[in-house]
């Protein structure tokens, strides 16, 4: 009899392929919220990169990058070799460090990058979304 498959208990080949899983699931969050903001800027629907956007704008920002994260860690989840809501949040500890960092690195800039409440914002979504986006893969299994 063998217990469950942990983290440190893994084949080599249940690694590879939980990494590339966690891999597939950032690159699918950043190129899709890159990819709408360069979009949205093409469109002229938000002003020339390197210049303050209105709140509105932000809030829509806010609201993809909901949805990006969402199906991010439902990737992540989805090509997990095991424990796919351990994927997904793993995924969602790495959102909120990274916008943490990001949110701390441009807290004081001058010109403001962006609103408080955005740098805010984005960190705050990145735990329940990631959540979200591993409890749709579970309900699917």
């Amino acid at each position: 009899m063998s217990g469950p498959v942990t983290a440190t208990s893994a084949p080599p080949r249940q690694r590879g392929r939980s990494a590339i899983a966690l891999v597939a699931g950032l690159l699918v969050g950043v190129v899709l919220s890159l990819g709408t903001d360069e979009i949205l800027h093409v469109l002229n629907i938000y002003p020339p990169w390197g210049q303050t956007m209105s709140d509105r704008l932000f809030m829509l920002a806010t609201g993809y990058r909901i949805i990006y994260t969402v199906i991010g860690s439902y990737v992540a989840a989805r090509l997990a070799p095991y424990r796919p809501m351990w994927h997904a949040m793993v995924l969602g500890v790495v959102g909120l460090v990274v916008s943490i960092a990001g949110a701390a690195a441009v807290w004081t800039r001058e010109p403001p990058v962006g609103p408080h409440w955005y740098a805010v914002a984005v960190a705050l979504i990145s735990l329940p979304c990631a959540w979200l986006g591993g409890k749709i893969r579970e309900m699917q299994i």
